[in-house]
């Protein structure tokens, strides 16, 4: 009888150690941490993507993500098509910056294709005159619906830090919008990103949210985009955050998340992703300061 009694305490066991963490049919992610020169307080792209790990995999109403962060890439096919999303956070995209970055365009392509869901974050929307021809084609504008155009040729978007920009969701009835409210932040939404030739969206591709930017010429400029690709994929582009400590700004968080789990076809929560965050020293950033205002 004791045997019974252990025999089902080591299942009961198990079976919650398995649950704490994930079970084999967990949408999975994959965070690419790009190379960055920022100053500390700024970017802080593997914090960011700690921060954006620990977030993901402890969702508190919604099914919780089995998170791998990288560095550096690997070419594992294999690995490489069981992910549902792949999050790139870095100094301009990653995949135009990462060592081998052919090699890495190519495996991105391949996931692309099989219906893989990517989101970019703040410099990572970014592509260098470098990456593209004259016509300002890339694939990243395919997959996602849009880039920062970083002294482009054929382009030039506009970065700049705003002390007060308030941030709207282009569509509240899309679920990347789901309990975010319009909120103001200081911080550096990029403007004028480029969507394609004349100024026209792909097809597919759509505003998630906007800002009226700048303050001396304002204009209604689009901050976040995404698109359904043909290929049954679905991508993301958001301008935000250029300050690490943004990431406590709640809607912010959530309007991230939310795209995270739209991105891996994850049925995004009625009131969006919820989390309960950690002091951001948590992640390890190189610096957590205040957010510098002018004087």
């Amino acid at each position: 009888m004791k045997s019974v009694i252990v025999f089902f305490s080591l299942l009961l066991l198990l079976s919650s150690a398995f649950t704490v963490l994930g079970s084999p049919d967990s949408p999975r992610a994959l965070i690419v941490v790009g190379p960055s020169k920022h100053p500390p307080g700024t970017h802080e792209v593997a914090a960011g993507a700690r921060l954006m790990e620990y977030c993901l995999e402890s969702l508190e109403n919604s099914e919780q993500f089995d998170v791998d962060v990288v560095d550096a890439w690997n070419s594992n096919w294999k690995t490489l098509i069981t992910y549902d999303t792949v999050v790139l956070i870095g100094d301009s995209f990653p995949g135009e910056r990462m060592p081998e970055s052919d090699k890495v365009m190519k495996d991105l392509a391949r996931m692309m294709k099989k219906g893989c869901g990517m989101i970019t974050i703040h410099y990572g929307v970014g592509l260098k005159n470098e990456d593209m021809g004259p016509d300002g084609d890339h694939p990243l504008l395919h997959w996602t619906g849009g880039y920062f155009a970083a002294k482009c040729d054929h382009h030039q978007s506009v970065a700049r830090i705003y002390e007060s920009a308030e941030i709207v969701p282009a569509d509240p009835k899309h679920p990347v919008a789901n309990g975010v409210k319009p909120f103001t932040i200081h911080d550096e939404p990029y403007i004028k990103n480029y969507f394609g030739p004349k100024g026209r969206m792909l097809p597919g591709a759509f505003p998630v949210a906007t800002s009226i930017l700048p303050p001396d010429d304002p204009n209604e400029e689009i901050i976040g985009w995404g698109i359904e690709r043909p290929d049954s994929g679905r991508g993301l582009g958001i301008t935000l955050p250029h300050f690490f400590q943004n990431w406590q700004v709640e809607p912010l968080r959530k309007f991230i998340l939310n795209a995270i789990l739209w991105t891996a076809k994850v049925k995004v929560p009625d009131e969006g992703a919820e989390t309960t965050l950690p002091e951001l020293q948590e992640f390890e950033p190189e610096s957590v300061v205040p957010v510098p205002r002018k004087k």
